[in-house]
């Protein structure tokens, strides 16, 4: 992706390439205990990096660090190439970037002149502010509200203004805490879109923390998943939802089904597994003797009727077993199917309807070989 840093000869500047900020053995202590331990992490310039996990991994901290609002106990921030000390006038740094909280943490006074304050602040002539303002609020759907007092204005309003506020800066690294979360769902699913269209138009550098898995995957170029203040993953959002680094990670981006099993034989690249209730074959090189853990998506698993014989198909793992539970959720239903082990489905309702699925009921369930992976244990 982008070239690491190196140091300097004064010790100051590096030839960072198409890096925005790097993090360099990062610890940020809070009394007793360590909240954040990051040996390493780098943005690329224009890049939009989604920071997922639990609550309490450390998200909030890390974007606080990097909007220089905390300091590290220890460890080095780089910022286009330069390596921010103690010593730099750290405001002036921070006026190059803008950052969007939960709350939308907005002035006593109307919206045009909320959107315009940052740039009022870091002494932009009054004409040109307002212009920048007015350009903003039109492309948030918020210009219409110009002169109402932000006291008067609904939760999806505010936090309208704040986006709007925080892209006329035109900072050079956006920063965004979880901006949606406080939202209600219909609210959330219109902004989130006008959001995404923006974002991807400026192309400006961006965190984005989220607990959100859809909205990472729909906003991020890569995205970091942190636990226990630790970034355990960093990958494009196909990788790190299909091929988590560790069972902590598979099981916060969806794998439900984490079975422990046994690769039993290893052939050119095709696995199989011994799992109690049956056998799986996986696309996978895991040498064979090695324990794993057979890690798959309720979405990736098919549930049918048991049929007469079993047809070919391109679903090599078949295995029979009984439905425990439903749950309907909206337009889909989680199944859960005593295989030997339960295993998780997730079906249409139309599907569970049509095929008449109740619970006790003896069905067929399969899925392919490439839709697995295999975590080494």
């Amino acid at each position: 992706m982008a070239r690491s840093i190196t140091q300097a000869a004064d010790g100051q500047e590096a030839d960072t390439g198409s890096l925005l900020v790097a993090i360099r053995d990062l610890v940020v202590w809070r009394e007793s205990s360590k909240v954040l331990e990051i040996p390493f992490l780098e943005i690329g310039q224009g890049e939009v990096l989604a920071v997922i996990g639990p609550n309490g991994a450390g998200k909030s901290t890390l974007l606080n660090v990097l909007a220089l609002l905390q300091p590290p106990t220890s460890g080095e921030i780089w910022f286009a190439g330069r390596h921010v000390s103690r010593g730099d006038d750290l405001v002036k740094l921070r006026r190059r970037m803008a950052v969007v909280f939960q709350e939308s943490l907005l002035l006593d006074t109307s919206v045009k002149e909320n959107v315009a304050s940052g740039l009022r602040i870091r002494g932009t002539p009054r004409r040109v502010a307002g212009e920048q303002a007015a350009r903003w609020m039109k492309r948030f759907g918020v210009d219409t509200l110009a002169g109402r007092s932000a006291r008067k204005l609904s939760g999806g309003e505010a936090q309208r203004v704040s986006l709007a506020r925080a892209f006329a800066l035109e900072p050079e690294l956006l920063l965004l805490d979880e901006p949606f979360s406080a939202l209600d769902a219909p609210t959330r699913a219109i902004l989130f879109d006008d959001f995404e269209r923006v974002l991807h138009e400026s192309r400006v550098t961006t965190v984005f923390v989220t607990h959100d898995r859809t909205e990472a995957m729909r906003l991020g170029d890569r995205i970091a998943v942190m636990m226990g203040g630790r970034v355990a993953q960093v990958g494009e959002p196909g990788e790190v939802f299909s091929a988590p680094a560790d069972e902590s990670v598979a099981a916060f981006v969806g794998m439900e089904n984490l079975i422990p099993g046994q690769v039993v034989e290893q052939r050119e690249g095709l696995a199989l597994v011994s799992m109690r209730g049956g056998f799986a074959e996986v696309v996978s090189d895991v040498d064979a003797g090695r324990r794993v853990l057979v890690c798959l998506r309720p979405e990736d698993v098919v549930v049918g009727p048991v049929p007469s014989d079993l047809p070919a198909s391109s679903a090599r793992n078949k295995l029979r077993g009984r439905i425990t539970r439903l749950a309907p959720m909206g337009s889909q239903v989680r199944v859960v199917v005593d295989c030997g082990f339960p295993l998780v489905a997730l079906i249409t309702r139309r599907s569970s309807e049509e095929l008449g699925f109740g619970e006790g009921m003896d069905v067929l369930v399969s899925f392919k070989a490439s839709s697995v992976h295999l975590l080494a244990r």
